[in-house]
């Protein structure tokens, strides 16, 4: 089972990046963030056309978020991240797939920091950590995948010190991340690139992408019922380059049928 994760950056000017992308690679289940269309604006017929049922929330102008699964219609099984009646923004959803329940998220930028929207990424990704103990509770295989604007650690950037005053590397951020962690939750890509420069964002300016001076923020954490099933994980990072492609690159795991015997 593939599943990715991809920032599009706005579906409908990307739609043929996107298209091309899944004809490709062929995931099975792909959560998509920063939709930047209304929910009647989502793409529906020619996503279907290209073989992907989909589930979505849209917003207009920002964020948005969808799930699609191949060959299927995703089973929906929550709309927006609890804790916060009030919160409009569309930042989650989440559907069963084959057993697997799916989280898509799109975790606040927080710039400028400090501020009121600083302070509001660090309030979602509070919730978010409650919400994850309690999917830990329930012993459900769980992937929680997206773009989460957070920069894990001085390793997943290219130049650390270009980013120390950016919410998405700021201790806070950082620490509130790694509590999500600690939980029991795999980092997939890091996981079985430990030792490897990952990235999945290059920046438009200053030649970012042909530079490889990048970062890594979209990230597909496994819960304990999953981790054992990890088989390999990397990221598209040439479809980065494609025409008019979107900043991020599509980033994936694949998962077996059953748990990997140690060796």
């Amino acid at each position: 089972m593939k599943i990715a994760t991809y920032n599009v950056n706005g579906i409908n000017s990307r739609l043929p990046v996107l298209l091309r992308w899944l004809d490709e690679s062929r995931p099975d289940v792909v959560c998509l963030q920063e939709l930047k269309a209304a929910q009647e604006r989502f793409p529906r017929a020619a996503l279907e056309a290209a073989g992907y049922g989909a589930i979505w929330s849209g917003q207009k102008s920002w964020n948005g978020v969808a799930i699609l699964r191949r060959g299927g219609e995703p089973i929906e099984t929550r709309r927006g991240l609890p804790g916060d009646p009030d919160d409009q923004q569309s930042r989650y959803i989440e559907a069963a797939i084959e057993g697997v329940l799916i989280g898509c998220l799109y975790l606040p930028n927080g710039n400028p920091a400090p501020g009121p929207k600083f302070d509001y990424k660090l309030g979602w990704l509070e919730r978010l950590t409650k919400y994850g103990r309690r999917l830990l509770r329930t012993g459900a295989p769980v992937v929680l995948a997206g773009d989460y604007n957070v920069i894990p650690t001085d390793f997943d950037v290219y130049k650390p010190e270009r980013w120390k005053d950016d919410a998405l590397f700021l201790p806070d951020s950082r620490a509130a991340f790694h509590r999500l962690i600690a939980q029991g939750w795999t980092d997939a890509v890091r996981h079985l690139h430990a030792n490897e420069r990952v990235y999945t964002f290059w920046d438009y300016f200053r030649n970012s992408w042909a530079r490889n001076a990048g970062i890594r923020i979209d990230h597909l954490l496994l819960s304990p019922a999953l981790a054992g099933r990890l088989k390999s994980a990397g990221v598209d990072r040439e479809v980065r380059g494609w025409h008019k492609s979107s900043d991020h690159a599509p980033t994936w795991i694949v998962l077996t049928k059953t748990r990997r015997k140690r060796r």
